[in-house]
């Protein structure tokens, strides 16, 4: 037991810790009124491609949860149109929003990264499909956000990512809240059956499959290991390795 509790310091406190106290090195604003929410230029103009295009983007989020967790969203464009949509979910009003901020919006200051791309016939074949999972979405009702474990942004994405599996997307090991399946004990198989998840009230869980690899879930956190696009995940700091 005692070797079994150190192993589960090592793997998870440890990369946490680490992310902590670089977090509280940097330089960042200290309210949301502070912050800096403008547009980062990370996204191509999307009047100059008459492509459809799906992103799926994080930023680390405000605050101390920052050290530790990501904000995701989704943004969509359909063949031939002229600008974006962009869908998050927050902890205010009803919880769903679009076109709150720009779709490369800069998240409390901090710069997006693209964590899955599909251009083109591919996207447009998959716009449809994205934008029924965001209306199938079950948490979007006032008071139906949870900071911690979830249903919060992240589990909103990683909803949509399941529902969709043809994007071969997945939130990084730090999108506190992705595992959050329902409460009590769930068990959710992607529809192509790639992924297997399972989840006790988002604390705790697995993941297993071609997209996932295979994760440990604890307190929001990932530790796991990409086999077909090699990566380690860490808590707190994120994938290591081959981008998805």
């Amino acid at each position: 037991m005692r070797v079994a509790a150190l192993a589960i310091v090592m793997v998870f406190f440890l990369p946490l810790g680490s992310a902590t106290a670089w977090w509280l090195s940097v330089d960042r604003p200290a309210s949301w009124r502070e912050a800096d929410w403008s547009a980062s230029g990370v996204l191509p103009d999307p009047a100059a491609s008459p492509d459809a295009a799906i992103y799926v983007m994080a930023a680390r989020t405000g605050g101390l949860k920052g050290a530790v967790s990501v904000h995701s969203w989704l943004v969509v464009k359909p063949a031939g149109a002229r600008r974006y949509d962009r869908y998050d979910k927050v902890g205010w009003g009803r919880p769903v929003r679009v076109n709150a901020y720009a779709a490369d919006a800069r998240w409390y200051s901090n710069a997006p990264f693209v964590v899955k791309a599909v251009h083109g016939a591919k996207a447009a074949a998959l716009v449809p499909a994205v934008e029924a999972a965001i209306a199938a979405y079950p948490h979007d009702g006032r008071g139906d956000y949870r900071i911690w474990p979830g249903p919060n942004s992240n589990s909103f994405v990683a909803h949509v990512l399941r529902a969709v599996p043809e994007l071969d997307a997945v939130l990084p090991p730090h999108a506190v809240g992705r595992d959050y399946l329902g409460d009590g004990p769930r068990v959710h198989v992607d529809a192509d059956g790639r992924d297997v998840h399972f989840s006790l009230y988002g604390l705790a869980g697995l993941s297993a499959g071609l997209p996932s690899g295979l994760e440990v879930h604890l307190l929001g956190q990932a530790l796991g290991i990409d086999l077909t696009r090699p990566a380690l995940k860490l808590p707190g700091i994120g994938r290591i390795g081959m981008a998805r």
